[in-house]
C-alpha cells in the first residue's frame, strides 16, 4: 500500500520522517492511504504559513552538513568536525538539517576519537591497516548519509557516540 503526504500528495516511503518533495516532518498517522489505486482527497490547506520559507532548501543544507565533513582531508582530525559544526550552527533551527547535523557531528567526533587510537596503535603496527579500514569506513558511511539525508531519512551512522542528542 503506497502511502502520500497529507501537504503535497507526493508519494513518501513508508519509514520516511519528511516528504522527499516538500520537506514537512511526517507522522506515522498523518500519512495518507491508497484506495484502490488512487490516492484519497488531501484536504486543500496553506502549504506553509504566512512569511515562512518554502523548506526545499532543507535537504540541501542536510545533505552539505554530511558532505562538509570531506573539508578533513584538507585538516585532517579537525576539518571533519569543524566544518559540520559551522553548518549546523547556522541552521539548526530547521528541524532536518538539526537532525542530520547532530548525526553527523556524533560521528564525526567518533571517527576523530578512533583515529586517535589507530594513531597510538601503530606503534604496534596494527594501527596502519586499521587506519586504512576505518578511511575507507569513514567515506563509504558518510556518503552513504549524504544519500539518506536527500532522501529526508535518518543518516543511521554506525558505530557514532551520541555526544549531541
Amino acid at each position: 500500500m503506497m502511502k502520500y503526504c497529507p501537504q503535497c500528495g507526493s508519494p513518501v516511503q513508508q519509514d520516511a520522517q519528511f516528504c522527499s518533495s516538500c520537506g514537512r516532518r511526517l507522522a506515522s498517522e498523518e500519512l495518507v492511504a491508497t484506495t484502490e489505486g488512487k490516492a484519497q482527497e488531501v484536504v486543500a490547506r496553506e502549504p506553509f504559513p504566512v512569511g515562512s520559507a518554502k523548506p526545499s532548501g532543507d535537504r540541501t543544507w542536510a545533505i552539505l552538513v554530511h558532505l562538509s565533513a570531506f573539508a578533513g582531508l584538507l585538516l585532517p582530525l579537525l576539518g571533519n568536525i569543524l566544518a559540520p559544526l559551522v553548518i549546523w550552527l547556522l541552521k539548526r533551527e530547521d528541524p532536518l538539517v538539526d537532525l542530520h547535523g547532530k548525526e553527523a557531528l556524533n560521528f564525526n567526533i567518533s571517527i576523530a576519537i578512533y583515529s586517535v587510537i589507530c594513531f597510538i596503535l601503530i606503534f604496534v603496527l596494527i594501527g596502519i591497516p586499521l587506519s586504512i579500514g576505518l578511511f575507507f569506513f569513514w567515506l563509504i558511511v558518510v556518503i552513504v548519509a549524504a544519500v539518506r539525508a536527500g532522501n529526508g531519512q535518518n543518516p543511521g551512522y554506525p558505530l557514532a557516540i551520541r555526544f549531541f542528542r
